[in-house]
Order: C-alpha cells, then structure tokens, then sequence
C-alpha cells in the first residue's frame, strides 16, 4: 500500500481498491497520509470520481477509521440527516417523537455550515445544554430519554474530519463522491437500523436545482443501503424558511411552540412525514402513513414535549425547561420589526441570503473559531404567497448593535420579493426517492 500508488490510479481514472482505500482511510486517521497526498487524492476524486462501488468502499473505510457504536436496545436505532436549509429546526422534533413512538435516536448532529444554521448550535442556545457526550454516557441516555442530539467525538470517522479540512481549502467540497462519503461514514458509525435523507431543494438549500437534489438523494441512500442501512430520501423545498424564524435560540422557541400546540405547519408537516418513513421501514408502523399519523398524535399530544424535556435535562440543561422555556431563552438586546415597502403578494424569498444576514448578526460563523451569539436572528418571517400592504410587518430582526438590525433589515427587503401578482407555491414534499 502507497498512498502515491493510489493517488497515480485514480489520475488514470481507475477505482482503487477496496484494500486500498481503507488503508488511505487509516492514513488519515494516523496521519501517515500526508496532508500534500490528502489534497492530492481529493482533487483526483474531484475531477475523476470513484462510481457507485468505490463510494461505498471509501464510505465504510472512512466509518471504520474510528469507533463504531453498538447497541444492546430493546427497540430499533433510527437517525435522520438533513443537506442543510434555513429555519431547519426539524431534528429537535423529530428525535423526541420517534423516541415516544417505541425508536431509539442518537443523533450525531454538526454546526452551521455556511448560510445554514446548526443542530448542535441551537441545542446549546438552552443554557446548560452539551453536546459533547462520552460514549459511554450517550448509552446512559439512551435507556433515560430514548434521544439525544450529540456532536462526533474525536474517535468518529476521524478520517472524515482530516479529509473534510484539507477539502475545505482545496475548492474539492463540491464532489459527490467525497460528500456522500463524508455525510454517512458519521451517520454508519452511530449504526442505525434506518436513516432517513432530508436533501433540501431550492434558494435557501445547498443543492438549488431538482437535477442536483436527485443526484445527492440518489448517491446517499444507494451509498448507505449498499452499506447495510436501510435507507430512503425524501426531497422537501427550501424556497423559503421552514420555520418562521432563522436563529438559534428563535428557532428552539418555534420548536416550543410546536411540541406545546401553539403552532402546526411546515415544521410539524416534515417532522411526521420523514418519521412516517423511518417508522415503518423499521417495522413499528403498517404504512408510512400510518407512521406520519402516529407522529402526529404524538405531536400533539404533549408526550413528546415532556421526552424533549427529559432529552435536555440528560444533556445538561434545566430540569424544568419545558414548563418555564421562555425565561431560559436569551433574547438580544435589539428587536425592531421590518415592514413591507410597497402593496402586494410575497413571490420569492432569498433563504442563502437571509441566512447569511442571520450569520452577519453573529448567529453563525465567519471563521472556526468565531463564538456564536444564540439570540440574534431573525423571527415572524412573512412566508410565499402572503398578501401584504405597505407597513405590513414581513420579519423581525434580532440584533445586538442598531448598526447590525440596519444592515439585515436591509438584507430582508432585498432578499424577499413583492410583485402584483401571485405565483404558484411549490410543493413542501417535491419527491421521494425509494
């Protein structure tokens, strides 16, 4: 095994083998790859590809590099991963109510990527909250609370977190291949019994056309069943935010106000269709409909606030956070509320834009090492299709400086278009992939 061998047959457009890329993998885990080769390969899989049988090999090299988790549970072991999106909040949903419907969910969830907002980032808005849990007391909390939304430690894919810096500086993000393998080598090494796909479409999402959209949706779930994961995709639209409210700590209150009653729509939608897939793929539903109805119930039951509860209280919150969660949200020391400039019906939403100005508030990153503010952000978004006046409120900018509310309100009225005219709204459920 070289690392210039497998790097030379890859340039000449060959798959390595399956050897060969999980001794590349272990290279990169130990670093006997160096970091010239690991920018080398990356660029090579960038340009040249490795086909549907060398993704799954790299894939498993990459899980394998570091631990694998078992479970000894007396229910399946489901997860979820979202492409990313503005407003995206589903995960915080979705983990307690798969849980309440007989599920056991660990999720290993990541931070803000570019204009996308964090799993793990809303979480520690609650104050308290980590999220990073040692093993052993992740099985601790699966038999407490039947959830937890927790960050890789160091021993997960470790190659996956060498490769994904060194593509970060060398413009090989962008290939379907390296992503593929970097999104499910973290997703395998939790060891679900089924994964359901979240691939985002549209202005606020990574991938802006359905072609892009059924390629990813298509690589990861052949990738992850070919890996032994029952898998299935689902395409859903990001032509506007999800929730109302794009910021850490806004969108842990819509979040509230979902598991409590007080509001239902796009968020709880997807929530119940993704767990109406991973329910009956995992045998505890008839019919993924039957599987959406049962997360419904227990949505709005109010069981699945009180697993919520016990899920933040494992992770270091408050106890009592469900009852009381509004005085344990920061909240930022601006809010001014943004109004339409003219009459009309709201045609298109810039969500990459209104996720950037939320980032610009310090609601995300600009560099790694950038302390994230948990109140600023953005709330009472006007959605697709509202008819307005001039003066109607379209959004409300949460700020720490005045200087920062200006520039995002300039921001929103950029980024949200008001014509005459109505258009047609997109569809929330665009396609299935099996």
């Amino acid at each position: 095994m070289d690392a210039r061998a497998i790097i030379a047959t890859l340039r000449r457009g060959d798959t390595p083998t399956e050897d060969q890329l999980r001794w590349f993998a272990r290279g990169l885990a130990d670093d006997t790859v160096s970091d010239a080769q690991a920018g080398a390969f990356a660029m090579a899989v960038c340009l040249r590809g490795l086909g549907p049988e060398g993704r799954r090999a790299l894939t498993l090299a990459m899980r394998d590099s570091g631990d694998v988790l078992n479970w000894d549970l007396d229910g399946p072991v489901l997860d979820k991963h979202s492409t990313g999106g503005v407003g995206d909040c589903v995960s915080l949903l979705l983990a307690p109510a798969l849980a309440e419907c007989g599920a056991y969910v660990p999720m290993i969830s990541g931070r803000g990527l570019g204009h996308t907002g964090g799993t793990l980032d809303k979480m520690e808005s609650i104050p308290g909250v980590t999220t990073q849990v040692p093993q052993d007391r992740l099985v601790q909390i699966m038999h407490e609370a039947g959830c937890a939304i927790v960050s890789a430690t160091a021993q997960i894919a470790p190659a996956d977190k060498r490769l994904y810096a060194i593509r970060d500086v060398t413009s090989t993000v962008e290939s379907l291949d390296l992503i593929t393998a970097s999104i499910l080598s973290k997703k395998l090494a939790a060891s679900p019994d089924g994964l359901v796909l979240d691939v985002k479409l549209g202005s606020g999402a990574f991938m802006k056309t359905i072609d892009e959209a059924r390629a990813l949706a298509s690589s990861l779930s052949q990738t992850a069943n070919a890996a032994g994961c029952k898998t299935s995709a689902v395409i859903t639209d990001m032509n506007q935010p999800l929730a109302p409210a794009l910021g850490n700590a806004l969108e842990v209150a819509e979040v509230m106000k979902a598991l409590t009653g007080v509001t239902q729509g796009p968020l709880t939608e997807i929530t119940a269709v993704l767990g109406g897939i991973l329910l009956a793929d995992a045998g505890l539903a008839a019919t993924e409909q039957d599987g959406a109805d049962r997360m419904t119930a227990a949505l709005s039951g109010g069981q699945v606030a009180e697993r919520f509860g016990r899920m933040i209280a494992a992770v270091g919150g408050p106890a009592k956070f469900v009852d009381t969660w509004q005085r344990f949200l920061p909240e930022a020391t601006v809010i001014q509320e943004i109004t339409a400039k003219q009459a009309g019906y709201v045609t298109a939403i810039d969500g990459e834009a209104l996720g950037l100005a939320v980032v610009s508030l310090g609601g995300g990153r600009m560099v790694e090492s950038d302390l994230v503010n948990p109140a600023v952000g953005l709330s009472g978004l006007i959605r697709l299709g509202a008819r307005v006046e001039k003066g109607t409120p379209i959004a409300v900018v949460h700020a720490a400086r005045e200087d920062a509310a200006r520039m995002a309100e300039a921001t929103v009225h950029a980024a949200i278009t008001i014509a005459p005219q109505a258009v047609d709204l997109p569809d929330l459920i665009h396609e299935r992939i099996s």
